[in-house]
């Protein structure tokens, strides 16, 4: 069954709202800025305003000063944001008011699971197509005797999730199936990434994301939390990721990647920018170049 939604798809027709949402674990990298780049233009190609959003929910993760080296960096390379900065960390009652919610529905239940016994049950289980194996759902249907919840996990509906990515083409997931029921609330008390995501999306009023592809198994979860909690779900766009040439790892801060150089503005966004296959664009400066990125980009990747 392909799964119909209630919480519909934003059309074109509604003003283009796009955001950048880096985690404050360390400076932007090469890799970062080809997500960023491209998130910036796909908002300006389309006369659209462009967000910034810290996503520091994972406070274990955080490193204090990074988020305004983050905003430095972005300034230094001309991707100016509109609006005033929104930090997860200051919005932990809006996460509460959504789990709630779900919550009054009977739409949420307590996991007693370690990460051993989960990991361990896990294995018994088949492997989705991307190699990740879903929670076999061992406390659904209540606490063995003894338990407590540890965690807390929505309950996945059964149905296929079936979006168009503007950047690789359709895409399918059985939710239930590949990921199982997945935690909205965390074993350390902290709200998951995958529910802080979608409640601060629909309060933005975003209607495109533009992220790296390594963010494409969490789009059908994220859709179904769209669902159940009745707002619209953005249009997505993954970009290709950057990978380091001797590791073939990607590049990222828990790979130690480098903080981008911006003592060549220009340069540093040309290479982001061909990264993402496009020809160099004869610039003199940054300002330069992003404004005529746009039409190119416009061409490529019409709304």
């Amino acid at each position: 069954m392909i799964v119909t939604s209630s919480a519909a798809t934003r059309g074109s027709a509604v003003p283009y709202v796009g955001r950048f949402a880096p985690s404050p674990s360390g400076p932007l990298h090469e890799g970062s800025l080809v997500a960023a780049l491209a998130s910036w233009l796909d908002a300006r190609a389309h006369a659209g305003r462009w967000l910034l959003r810290i996503e520091d929910v994972d406070t274990p993760r955080t490193v204090p000063g990074a988020d305004q080296v983050i905003m430095d960096q972005l300034r230094a390379l001309g991707l100016h944001w509109d609006g005033e900065v929104w930090w997860q960390s200051q919005r932990f009652d809006a996460y509460q008011a959504a789990f709630d919610a779900l919550a009054e529905r009977g739409l949420i239940y307590g996991c007693g699971c370690t990460r051993r016994e989960i990991a361990d049950s896990a294995l018994r289980g088949p492997a989705s197509a991307d190699g990740e194996r879903p929670y076999a759902g061992t406390c659904r249907h209540g606490l063995a005797p003894g338990r407590s919840a540890r965690a807390y996990r929505v309950r996945v509906p059964d149905g296929v999730e079936a979006f168009e990515d503007r950047w690789l083409g359709p895409q399918t997931q059985d939710v239930a199936r590949a990921v199982g029921d997945f935690v909205l609330r965390r074993a350390d008390g902290l709200w998951a990434y995958q529910l802080a995501v979608v409640v601060d999306d629909a309060a933005q009023g975003v209607t495109d994301v533009v992220r790296g592809a390594d963010l494409l198994s969490s789009t059908a979860r994220q859709r179904v939390l769209c669902r159940l909690l009745e707002v619209p779900m953005p249009r997505m766009m993954h970009v290709p990721l950057v990978t380091d040439p001797a590791s073939g790892l990607k590049l990222s801060k828990q790979n130690n990647a480098p903080a981008l150089d911006l003592a060549d503005p220009l340069a540093t966004l040309q290479r982001a920018w061909q990264r993402l296959g496009f020809e160099a664009i004869s610039a003199t400066s940054a300002g330069d170049f992003l404004a005529r990125a746009q039409a190119p980009w416009r061409t490529r990747f019409p709304r």
